[in-house]
C-alpha cells in the first residue's frame, strides 16, 4: 500500500474518532465506575474489528444494498444504546463502584462491542470511506489493504479511548458528585443518539 494513502487516511481516522459519539459516551461512564477502561475500549476495539471483517469480506455491501437487513441493524443499534444510555442514567454508580463486579470485566467487553458493533452509520462510513484509500492495481489484496485500514482505525481508536477514559476516571474519581453528572450527561447523549437512529430509520 501507498504510504501517503496510510497516512491520509489516519488523519481522518484521528478527525472522527475525536469527534464526540456513543464510543465517547460509553468510555467515559466505563472510565468513571470501573477498575480499569482495558474492557470497555477492548469492546469497542472488538466491535470495530468485527465491522472491519464484515467489509474487507464484501459483507457489507450486501448488507447496505439489503433494506430490511439494514433497517433491522439500525433498529437493534437504535434500541441498544437507548437502554444503555437508560441505565446509565438511572443508575449511576459512584466511581470506582462496578455495577455488577463479578462479571464487570467480560460484561463490559460487551457492551463496548456491542455500542460501535451495532452502530449502522459506523457500517456506512467504512463502506464508504475504507475504499476510497484502496487501489485494486497495488501489490496488496484488497482485503489486505481494507483489513489494513480497519487496524489503523482501530489502533487509532484504542488509543483515544484509553487516554479519554484514563483521564476521566483520574479527574473526576475524587469528585463523585461530578462524576454522577457526567455518567448521567452520557447516558443522556446515548439515548439522544439511539432516538436519532430509531427516527431516521421509521421516517425514511
Amino acid at each position: 500500500m501507498a504510504a501517503g494513502s496510510i497516512a491520509a487516511f489516519w488523519a481522518i481516522a484521528c478527525l472522527l474518532v475525536i469527534v464526540p459519539g456513543p464510543d465517547w459516551a460509553f468510555t467515559i461512564s466505563a472510565g468513571l465506575h470501573g477498575r480499569s477502561v482495558l474492557p470497555a475500549v477492548g469492546g469497542i476495539v472488538l466491535g470495530y474489528a468485527a465491522m472491519t471483517v464484515v467489509v474487507a469480506a464484501g459483507v457489507g455491501a450486501l448488507v447496505a444494498r439489503t433494506p430490511a437487513f439494514l433497517s433491522a441493524l439500525t433498529i437493534a443499534g437504535g434500541l441498544y444504546l437507548t437502554w444503555h444510555g437508560i441505565t446509565a442514567v438511572r443508575r449511576p454508580p459512584a466511581p470506582g463502584t462496578p455495577a455488577a463486579p463479578a462479571r464487570s470485566g467480560r460484561f463490559t467487553l460487551a457492551r463496548g462491542a456491542g455500542v460501535s458493533g451495532l452502530n449502522p452509520k459506523g457500517l456506512l462510513l467504512f463502506l464508504a470511506l475504507l475504499p476510497q484509500f484502496t487501489n485494486p492495481r497495488w501489490s496488496w489484496p484488497l482485503a489486505a489493504q481494507l483489513g489494513f485500514l480497519g487496524l489503523v482505525f482501530m489502533l487509532t481508536c484504542g488509543a483515544f479511548y484509553f487516554g479519554l477514559g484514563s483521564s476521566a476516571r483520574k479527574i473526576l474519581h475524587a469528585r463523585p458528585a461530578a462524576a454522577r453528572a457526567v455518567t448521567r450527561f452520557s447516558g443522556a447523549a446515548m439515548i439522544v443518539i439511539g432516538a436519532l437512529l430509531l427516527i431516521d430509520r421509521f421516517i425514511a
